[in-house]
């Protein structure tokens, strides 16, 4: 078992989730059931998926729960285009964000390969 707060990516992942907390508290009302709600779920997904995978036995199974929160960044890129496109995020929020998701994207597939690596 590993404490998930050690890790970097789980750091700047949990960063991210109160960012996006914050420029989606702007979005309209009628939102917060829809694009807002989906936005904030695919991003706490992240770092809760790291931190569920840490509390789990072995490599492997911390791989799969790194993998799941790899999917959820994906989403998250997708869901942060759609508010930008929308008129939800300013340009400039969007970069911020979508970098930054980029980041975590990054550090979650060096530490897929890492795990990978150290399984076979």
């Amino acid at each position: 078992m590993r404490d998930f707060r050690e890790l970097k990516v789980w750091e700047k992942s949990h960063r991210l989730v109160l960012d996006v907390y914050g420029a989606t508290g702007g979005f309209p009302r009628e939102e917060s059931y829809g694009l807002t709600a989906q936005l904030r779920r695919c991003t706490v997904s992240i770092p809760a998926n790291i931190s569920e995978g840490c509390g789990r036995s072995g490599d492997a199974e911390l791989g799969r729960f790194m993998l799941i929160s790899m999917g959820s960044a994906s989403e998250l890129d997708y869901h942060l285009l759609l508010a930008r496109d929308l008129g939800y995020l300013s340009a400039q929020d969007y970069q911020e964000l979508s970098q930054r998701t980029q980041e975590v994207k990054r550090m979650l597939s060096t530490l897929i390969a890492r795990l990978r690596h150290t399984k076979s």
